[in-house]
């Protein structure tokens, strides 16, 4: 095989909740992710050795501090010291967004790779090393790759329920919401620097967890709007008020609910219906660059499945 290309979808975060700092200096979770219809596709070709990398984007590193690079280099050491391979990424997900573009890369890398030199890595063996690369790999790890077609691979989709600094692991049934809108306003938050000021007695609303996966298991898209939340907006709007207004502004234009994923900065939004959802598609394309009208992303096999 001379190619392979790999979708690499984006995350929001539907739930956010913090239960406290862990000894090893990690936070503790409970979130709930789920993945949307906006994905990077990550080409990767065999080198004889070495590992070579290449984007449209100038937005990523290329080096090491990459997390797909870190992820192309432990699975070939896993697999075969010294192999090596060729990585382009086409970079659609916002960078420094809250979407988990970077860690859904390293994860398309892992699967990839495992698929391109058919290294016969078990699932578990790639989701634990996709934990040892970067908390959200792991989620991004978990949508069940499979071949569609001869160089091609595609994650399913997948929705769960992450635990412990987000490695621990449960999958929750496929529901698909139809209207999703994402706004990235036009800066990035340190992911690191929100979690550190996070103060969790001043959090005024924490996730009902527990009601959310009740309403979900139910597929009740309204009621699932209803328990969003996410305790790092407390420290993100505070830094970046923008942010609040934008969650607003969705809220008035007749958005479900709104809530701002992971650290930040992005918001997104769940809406009604189409037409309802295009009119705030457009108001805010005129204000930024970086808006996104989406759905769940859920893929099946040719048989439907």
């Amino acid at each position: 095989m001379q190619t392979v290309i790999i979708e690499a979808p984006a995350k929001i975060n539907l739930t956010l909740d913090v239960k406290g700092k862990r000894s090893d200096g990690y936070h503790e979770l409970e979130t709930v992710m789920h993945q949307v219809n906006l994905f990077d596709r990550v080409t990767l070709e065999p080198r004889s050795s070495g590992i070579e990398m290449a984007t449209n984007s100038s937005s990523i590193p290329l080096g090491q501090e990459n997390l797909a690079y870190k992820a192309a280099l432990m699975v070939l050491q896993e697999y075969q010291p010294g192999a090596g391979v060729k990585i382009f990424i086409e970079k659609n997900i916002p960078v420094g967004a809250g979407l988990a573009g970077g860690s859904t890369d390293a994860a398309a890398v892992l699967a990839g790779i495992n698929h391109l030199y058919d290294c016969r890595f078990s699932r578990q063996q790639l989701l634990k090393m996709a934990a040892a690369i970067g908390s959200d790999v792991a989620f991004c790890m978990s949508g069940q790759y499979y071949q569609p077609r001869p160089g091609e691979l595609v994650s399913r989709g997948t929705t769960a329920i992450a635990r412990g600094r987000g490695e621990l692991l449960e999958s929750l049934p496929t529901r698909i919401i139809p209207y999703i809108l994402i706004v990235k306003p036009d800066f990035e938050l340190s992911t690191v620097q929100v979690y550190s000021e996070l103060d969790l007695k001043a959090v005024e609303q924490f996730p009902d967890t527990r009601s959310f996966l009740q309403v979900w298991n139910k597929g009740d898209i309204i009621n699932i709007s209803v328990y969003m939340a996410n305790v790092l907006e407390s420290v993100s709007i505070r830094k970046k008020p923008e942010i609040g207004i934008i969650k607003s502004r969705l809220m008035e234009m007749g958005a479900l609910n709104a809530l701002m994923s992971g650290s930040g900065p992005s918001v997104f939004a769940i809406f009604p219906d189409n037409e309802t959802a295009s009119k705030a598609y457009q108001a805010f394309k005129k204000e930024y660059r970086e808006v996104y009208l989406l759905s769940s992303y859920k893929r099946g096999d040719k048989n439907g499945s």
